[in-house]
């Protein structure tokens, strides 16, 4: 089940990076990779443990749903924290530009 809300969430995120991508200020791209190369990672996963112990190749339990949403929200995680640090909307940090920011309007 956690190949299939791998893959959702991927395909999910590829279609708005996709419709945004002149304009990738949130780095939907990043998200799309983190959660494409994941995907492929499980699938690789599956394939060999499917070929080398044989049994099931989705299982449809509780734990595995459960674990396809801790990866979602790890993966969220990792492009929230890159998203921070980088910062594109000179939120956090003062920008030379001129471009304004939270804390210049904050000065009123």
């Amino acid at each position: 089940m956690w190949l299939v809300i791998l893959a959702f969430a991927a395909t999910i995120v590829t279609a708005l990076w996709y419709s945004k991508a002149e304009n990738d200020v949130y780095m939907l791209k990043f998200l799309s990779l983190i959660f494409w190369g994941t995907t492929i990672m499980v699938l690789v996963d599956h394939v060999g443990g499917y070929l080398m112990e044989g049994g099931e190749f989705l299982e449809l339990t509780t734990e595995a749903t459960v674990l396809g949403i801790v990866l979602v929200i790890t993966a969220l995680i990792v492009w929230e924290v890159a998203l921070v640090l980088k910062d594109p909307k000179g939120v956090l940090h003062k920008r030379e530009d001129g471009i304004k920011t939270l804390s210049s309007h904050s000065d009123r």
